[in-house]
């Protein structure tokens, strides 16, 4: 067997030290020679599915990618122009399938794409024409790289899928290089009512079976479609009004599967920046416009919309 691609870039989560390959077994080492990781399929893998085993499923099953909407949505959420990525060393915490991962590689970036899902699979075939993207599987909070090798590290709608969000952000913040940037999407926290409704809803959603969430996903896909539903009930309940239905099915699916989903407020967001040492601060605006939308917005009132932050690394 091949050594992984990325093995040069592998370090140990504790103590940064250079990880050994052993061809024979196909295991990734310690200098100690504990066992770390296995490679399986070309990539490197620190992690098994667990409680994330959903997005496994989701980023394989469907097919949401859209270069143009994914250009326009990396650029809204990131505050980061696609034409500055060119030559820079980027890392996309928490990948799911890939989809921007493959336009920052598009865009020149060599990058490094991390998920605690097997949703890596997909994005390693999205990117299969780019040499320059490479991707892990591994926990967010243990990420098998250098400290301080990035000159821009994202997250979109990621961390808040984790036991402890805090932690994530914590962990990913310090693979930043100091006077590199640091973009991160949340999930905005709604009025008490909301999020006592959203709360009650997915306790059930969550311990169902993929066998009725299915069906039930493809109902939402349908409200989702339907305009009325979008001005009214998309204030209580979180339905998905993009254009293509597969992503509205995807859309459902990702909001009522997962087992952890919490929702942050912008000076909440904020202020894990500052602590961790970020400065030139920046709340970047939501991608939809207009009277109503910015009125429910400032409100929080809109089911899935998000508290978005990007800041400088002190040098």
């Amino acid at each position: 067997m091949d050594a992984p691609e990325l093995l040069a870039d592998l370090r140990h989560p504790v103590d940064g030290s250079v990880l050994q390959w052993d061809a024979a077994q196909g295991v990734l080492l310690a200098s100690s020679g504990d066992v770390l990781g296995h490679v399986v399929d070309e990539i490197p893998r620190f992690v098994s599915d667990e409680h994330l085993q959903s997005f496994g499923d989701q980023w394989n099953r469907f097919k949401v990618a859209h270069d143009d909407e994914d250009r326009a949505t990396f650029e809204a959420k990131t505050g980061m122009s696609l034409s500055d990525l060119n030559g820079l060393r980027v890392l996309d915490a928490g990948c799911g399938g890939g989809r921007y991962s493959k336009i920052c590689g598009e865009a020149g970036a060599t990058v490094v794409g991390v998920d605690h899902s097997r949703a890596v699979d997909k994005a390693r075939q999205l990117c299969s024409h780019l040499g320059h993207v490479k991707f892990a599987q591994g926990d967010l909070k243990q990420l098998p790289l250098e400290r301080g090798s990035f000159d821009f590290v994202f997250s979109i709608g990621v961390m808040h899928h984790d036991s402890n969000t805090r932690a994530v952000f914590d962990a990913v913040a310090p693979m930043v290089k100091p006077g590199g940037r640091y973009s991160v999407w949340l999930y905005r926290k709604n009025q008490w009512w909301q999020e006592l409704l959203n709360s009650g809803l997915r306790s059930v959603t969550t311990r169902m079976p993929q066998s009725l969430l299915r069906p039930l996903c493809h109902v939402g896909a349908v409200l989702g479609g339907t305009p009325v539903v979008n001005r009214s009930l998309n204030k209580i309940v979180n339905f998905s009004a993009h254009p293509s239905y597969e992503n509205r099915v995807c859309d459902t699916f990702d909001w009522w599967a997962p087992e952890y989903q919490y929702h942050h407020t912008v000076e909440e967001l904020q202020g894990w920046f500052s602590e961790a040492g970020f400065t030139d601060l920046r709340e970047l605006p939501p991608e939809k416009t207009g009277r109503f939308y910015n009125w429910a917005y400032e409100n929080n009132l809109l089911i899935g919309s998000g508290v978005n932050v990007t800041g400088i690394r002190r040098s």
